[in-house]
């Protein structure tokens, strides 16, 4: 089996392709894969450490706005497109995904002029224009939330969930609390604003810092390592209590999510299928800095479920922050009801979903 694989620019594009690389893999010893992706993208670091053969294109990102500049992101378009079909006839695939990202425009267009088979993949609940583009052009498309169907033609569209949510189902609780010196006979939450932080979720956090040290529970505080100096300064400042851990980032992030009992994080469509996969209940407070607002979509898929707490970001702060987990982890009937949701949501198997849709539109 051979197989061309384009995803790039952040993290939620790049991880579930590497997640879907270890399915094919796994199921196909000799498989062979090329990754395409950009220079300046995540994946030029990400994808060639796991030692999976990369090229790269040039491509940009259209402006929503009106702008010189988008007239030459359609000659780049055009030229990325060349590239592609180059690569592709090269390297002869039996088919080709895209996993999102403007890279895949050029990619998966190139594949389906060359009549190749080829598959988007979406995670967010509301596609973004590169997907919406190739809708039109591609064999399958893949989704993760029912609500994007509306986006697509509706016979093409199978729901896969996200392959991400299988790399969680070998997790170690154990391994988890013991990186992080959990007490297992304490409850955890964890409160993460994503890689690189988030400031307004580090603000609720300090303002009731003393107020941890009276709760029952532990928390495991991710400030982001842009943030960490400041953070530590000001709790260096003040009772810090024992029960409270704070780090910079997490490298064994699986691992410590299947040790704690509740999360509070943004709502990337990653870390959804990987909070879902584990049933997991979570406090989720959006990024609205993102395309399409996606991230509230995304969350408020999970609170109609009663899997989730949805707090916008201009309405968090320290009171509201310490209720909502209050209201969860002291209430066991609540925490019962939102794991069963959380866990009716996920698609652990969501790697070979997407693994046997490729098998099946393959030439």
């Amino acid at each position: 089996m051979r197989v061309v694989v384009s995803g790039g620019g952040t993290g939620g594009h790049i991880y579930p392709a590497l997640s879907l690389i270890k399915e094919i893999k796994h199921n196909h010893k000799d498989a062979e894969i090329l990754y395409i992706g950009t220079e300046k993208g995540l994946e030029a670091d990400i994808v060639p450490r796991e030692g999976i053969p990369f090229e790269t294109i040039h491509i940009t990102g259209f402006r929503r706005k009106l702008s010189f500049e988008n007239v030459k992101t359609i000659t780049r378009f055009l030229t990325g497109a060349r590239r592609a079909k180059k690569l592709i006839k090269n390297f002869e695939p039996d088919v080709v995904i895209g996993t999102g990202g403007y890279v895949c425009g050029p990619v998966v267009f190139a594949a389906a002029k060359l009549k190749i088979p080829t598959v988007i993949h979406e995670q967010n609940s509301v596609p973004g224009l590169t997907n919406k583009f190739l809708s039109k052009y591609v064999d399958r498309i893949a989704i993760c939330f029912e609500e994007a169907k509306r986006f697509f033609p509706n016979e093409k569209v199978v729901f896969t969930g996200n392959p991400r949510a299988s790399d969680v189902l070998d997790v170690n609780p154990q391994a988890g609390r013991e990186s992080l010196s959990l007490n297992p006979n304490k409850k955890t939450v964890l409160i993460v604003g994503g890689s690189r932080g988030a400031r307004p979720i580090n603000d609720a956090f300090l303002s009731v810092l003393d107020e941890w040290s009276k709760k029952d529970y532990q928390v495991v505080y991710v400030t982001g390592a842009v943030h960490y100096d400041a953070v530590m300064e000001k709790v260096n400042g003040s009772s810090r209590s024992s029960n409270v851990i704070i780090k910079p980032f997490i490298h064994n992030m699986p691992d410590v999510l299947g040790a704690i009992d509740l999360i509070v994080a943004r709502a990337g469509a990653t870390t959804l299928a990987e909070i879902t996969a584990l049933g997991l209940p979570s406090v989720l407070i959006p990024s609205p800095y993102v395309t399409n607002n996606h991230q509230e979509k995304n969350a408020n898929a999970l609170k109609t479920n009663g899997a989730a707490i949805v707090v916008k970001e201009q309405d968090m702060n320290g009171k509201t922050l310490l209720q909502h987990i209050d209201s969860v982890l002291t209430v066991n009937d609540r925490w019962n009801g939102m794991h069963l949701a959380a866990k009716e949501l996920g698609v652990p198997r969501a790697a070979n979903n997407v693994y046997q849709l490729l098998r099946e539109t393959a030439r």
